[in-house]
């Protein structure tokens, strides 16, 4: 399918820190030839009937490849959404936050792609504490965290061999991916040691912010103890987002900081060096 123009379809259902970027890893600067992204989301909704309308919406515009962010993926409203996808013919890869092993398995079986990171973590939704503002707030931590951590650039470079395959005309093998701290920080590609720790600090704590939101959003009923408990979950995240943060300054310091930029043609550059122009590869 050289001669077509590839299409990359995203299904946004709730949100999850990676959702409100994720289209945008394949194309940074606007400039990628022959790829293009039809996009329906549903916002914070990801009922049943929300997710199979959206889900009818993105079939209709015919993509190759469909992502499917959301949180629990095993909730009803995006198993419908997948369901309705696959049987339309269309490959589909779920990015979310955690599944259990069995459940992981089970998906992998039926034939999706996923892609899992532990550290994109709940959000403390509690009305007392969750407004618009705390929320934009928490998921530019989760985002930043994710970014420079490696995280992002781990999603990235599973996802455009998936779109370089289907490009090249064959059949695609889907990620069946968990990214622990380990492959974020090999994304990173960290050269500075004090850097990778701090980096790989900020990851476990993003992870262990979901446990924290959980017990506060579900299990704990009095207004005194929930509250405390969500709000120590965001304090975590913010905490976690400076860490990698200083991970990065660390690297720029050194003028090691590693970028992958994407070529026109789709193929990925590598530099770490301001100054010098990315490498592209042959």
């Amino acid at each position: 399918m050289s001669s077509t123009t590839f299409l990359l379809g995203v299904l946004k259902l709730g949100n999850i820190g990676t959702s409100p970027l994720i289209e945008l890893l394949f194309d940074e600067r606007a400039e990628r030839e022959n790829f293009d992204v039809v996009l329906i989301g549903a916002g914070a909704k990801m009922n049943e009937e929300v997710a199979s309308r959206s889900a009818q919406l993105l079939i209709e515009q015919k993509p190759h490849l469909v992502l499917i962010p959301s949180p629990n993926a095993a909730l009803k409203g995006p198993a419908k959404a997948r369901e309705l996808i696959k049987d339309a013919g269309i490959p589909v890869i779920l990015l979310s936050d955690l599944l259990p092993k069995d459940q992981r398995e089970a998906l992998a079986g039926e034939g999706y792609g996923y892609i899992l990171i532990p550290a994109d973590s709940m959000i403390g939704a509690r009305r007392e504490f969750l407004d618009p503002t705390e929320m934009a707030l928490f998921n530019a931590d989760v985002i930043r965290v994710l970014a420079a951590t490696g995280a992002l650039r781990a999603v990235q470079l599973a996802l455009d061999e998936v779109v370089a395959t289907i490009i090249a005309g064959k059949t695609p093998i889907l990620p069946t991916l968990v990214i622990n701290a380990t492959k974020a920080i090999d994304a990173g590609n960290f050269t500075n040691p004090y850097a990778l720790v701090k980096a790989m600090a900020a990851y476990e704590m993003a992870k262990a912010v979901a446990p924290i939101a959980v017990k506060g959003c579900f299990k704990q009923k009095e207004h005194a103890k929930y509250i405390p408990t969500v709000a120590s979950a965001h304090e975590m995240m913010r905490t976690a987002a400076l860490l990698a943060d200083e991970a990065r300054e660390i690297e720029k310091y050194g003028d090691s900081l590693y970028r992958t930029p994407h070529f026109d043609d789709g193929t990925i550059g590598t530099k770490t060096k301001l100054a010098d122009k990315p490498k592209q590869p042959k």
